[in-house]
């Protein structure tokens, strides 16, 4: 199938005294005790629980694959997370551990974190990750080609990248921190979706700084315009930095503001985080029994 590359020049530019003015009074909304309760757990069922370091093992992404069906026994009814995100050589370890616990398993692919390879390379590390039973891939994009106005380059690598996944799901990682404007973040947010992603999502976590409220605002915005152009809905996903369970309900807050209910599920949205799920838990804990819990009660990875 053969995309239509739309004009990327006529892209509105961002007022950024605006959106950041907008992005900070979604943390200041009052939040109730039951309503509150009800975010942390939504929160916690849309995190893509992850582990990308060189130093991973079989034994860890085990590990992490067990925390994410049993985040805390003591606490009955808890949902799960929504997926484990690892590199395409764990990705088999992953979906053998998580069995059929309804958990998805997300990789990374496409030269992760840089993007700075071929794009034969690229193909090949997402063929491989969807061969080994990735049911989401999460990409980055080329920022260099990007930085130099090769829009078409950065179009057409990610349409290629999304034939490749099959039936996997598209992230697509703009890695917001080296894309230096809000300008910049709303152009890469429309090539992305109109090149076929079914995600957007702000960072790799390896640079800072990664998810901010503001960026998110500009990249859910985007998702609106491109929504009411053509009727089609993409899932956001914020990444790196979000660790604390308040932080996660400003995030929830403003995706509820600007795209509605219709968002407010892990179809269409997720953080992308490794400390989010215990700091969740640790208020979990708090609303239930008015008392904290150490973090000792919580597995590290």
């Amino acid at each position: 199938m053969i995309k239509t590359i739309p004009d990327f020049t006529a892209t509105p530019r961002i007022d950024q005294v605006g959106v950041e003015e907008r992005a900070s009074r979604f943390t200041k909304r009052s939040i109730k005790d039951e309503t509150k309760l009800n975010g942390l757990k939504l929160a916690l069922n849309m995190i893509d629980l992850t582990t990308l370091e060189g130093k991973d093992t079989d034994g860890k992404v085990k590990q992490l694959c067990y925390k994410a069906m049993h985040l805390h026994d003591a606490y009955p009814d808890l949902p799960t997370v929504a997926a484990i995100c690892v590199y395409p050589s764990m990705v088999a370890v992953a979906k053998k551990a998580l069995g059929d616990s309804g958990i998805k398993v997300a990789s990374v692919a496409t030269a992760f974190p840089s993007g700075q390879s071929t794009r034969d390379i690229k193909l090949r590390d997402t063929k491989f990750a969807v061969s080994q039973g990735a049911d989401e891939i999460d990409m980055v994009i080329s920022r260099g080609k990007f930085h130099q106005g090769e829009y078409n380059f950065v179009f057409d690598e990610i349409a290629a990248i999304k034939e490749a996944c099959g039936e996997a799901r598209l992230k697509v990682i703009l890695e917001t921190g080296e894309l230096g404007t809000y300008d910049k973040v709303r152009k890469a947010s429309d090539i992305a979706m109109y090149a076929g992603a079914d995600f957007i999502k702000t960072s790799t976590g390896k640079i800072q700084p990664a998810a901010t409220m503001p960026v998110t605002l500009v990249m859910l915005e985007a998702i609106r315009d491109f929504y009411y152009k053509t009727g089609k809905k993409i899932a956001m996903k914020p990444a790196g930095g979000i660790s604390k369970a308040k932080q996660a309900l400003h995030y929830l807050v403003m995706l509820n503001e600007v795209l509605g209910e219709d968002w407010m599920n892990n179809e269409w949205f997720r953080f992308g985080a490794s400390s989010l799920a215990n700091d969740i838990l640790m208020q979990l804990m708090k609303q239930r029994t008015g008392l904290y819990q150490s973090g000792d009660y919580f597995a590290n990875d």
